[in-house]
């Protein structure tokens, strides 16, 4: 059986990569930083196997810290694959920006650092297209994809998170280029993350459809937000062991764009006995509530802009088509009312 130590395994795409894994005939060695950690994984990932499913032989658990060299030799040794999915993951940027940056590239170097010394071939690393956007468009494109790179000077690229994405990816890849070329490196970059968690532990990337159901905007700022369902995220995770044309590419995964407005849409059409807010703010607003709203602020560079974003390289990779984004936020929506994360 093929062993895949996967860091990040309690966040919300994590949980998912864990079970796309074992339900895919492999032993999961899961990187959690606390004990009650492993306990959530485990009643996380169980709820959504078979009742006979064998879960003490195909998952176990390490503890393991971004920040600490403890515990990783031993954590790779006898492993196939390692999966790096460990990051932070805020909606709003810190005051200190090191407190996003040095975890995600001490993390990753330190990571990677330990499957070289171990032997371990196969890397891969969940990136972002946040190492993607956070630039200009290349003269003549329409679109961003994988040729892009996020300049970590730019007005998007230098937001906290954007540019712990992209220095992390980049120290990667250099990494493997300078000191471990046996290594083979392939990277997920996906958009924003949404679809029903396993479990009421899901951190930050589901709420942009929380916050609609909660109607906490009085109306909605013009922006829009490329969306890919995790389930598709964990797939493409799992997928590129056994896929060797994913090897030494970054695949973006994206199912396509949809503005705060057409969101609220959506989902008024799903849940018509519902109330949502459908319009659109001045953008001078939105500028104003961002001075007492962290999570309205790390936006602004986005404010009236509406770029694509390219995933057709991993849907011919991977032979895949993207779950539709409808469907992904109808289920994320019905996720959240069901139990109980929005107001009636």
């Amino acid at each position: 059986m093929t062993t895949v130590l996967l860091t990040g395994a309690s966040g919300y795409i994590g949980k998912h990569i864990t079970l796309r894994l074992l339900s895919d005939g492999y032993h999961v060695r899961a990187s959690v930083r606390t004990a009650s950690k492993a306990n959530e994984v485990r009643r996380a990932v169980a709820a959504h196997l078979a009742s006979n499913f064998d879960l003490d032989s195909a998952l176990s658990f390490v503890t393991l810290d971004l920040e600490s060299d403890a515990g990783w030799g031993e954590a790779l040794t006898g492993v196939d694959v390692l999966m790096h999915s460990a990051s932070p993951f805020p909606i709003a940027s810190p005051k200190n920006e090191d407190d996003l940056i040095r975890p995600a590239v001490d993390g990753t170097l330190r990571a990677l650092g330990a499957a070289h010394a171990a032997g371990v071939t196969r890397v891969i690393l969940t990136s972002s297209v946040a190492a993607v956007y956070g630039t200009e468009l290349a003269s003549g494109k329409t679109e961003f994809d994988e040729t892009s790179w996020s300049d970590v000077t730019h007005p998007v690229g230098r937001i906290a998170y954007t540019k712990s994405k992209t220095l992390a990816e980049k120290a990667a890849w250099d990494f493997v280029a300078t000191t471990a070329p046996e290594i083979s490196l392939t990277t997920v970059n996906p958009v924003l993350v949404a679809g029903a968690p396993l479990d009421e532990h899901f951190g930050s990337s589901v709420s942009v459809v929380e916050r609609i159901l909660n109607r906490k905007d009085p109306v909605l700022p013009d922006i829009s937000f490329s969306i890919v369902d995790v389930k598709d995220v964990a797939a493409m995770h799992v997928r590129s062991i056994t896929t060797p044309a994913s090897v030494g590419q970054r695949l973006i995964a994206s199912s396509g764009a949809r503005t705060f407005m057409q969101i609220a849409q959506i989902l008024k059409a799903a849940f018509p006995g519902r109330k949502f807010t459908t319009t659109r703010a001045p953008s001078a607003l939105i500028r104003f509530l961002a001075i007492f709203d962290g999570e309205i602020r790390a936006v602004l560079p986005s404010l009236g802009k509406h770029i694509g974003i390219n995933s057709s390289k991993a849907q011919k990779v991977f032979k895949m088509t993207f779950i539709p984004v409808e469907t992904t936020l109808v289920e994320t929506a019905k996720y959240l009312i069901d139990n109980g994360f929005v107001k009636s």
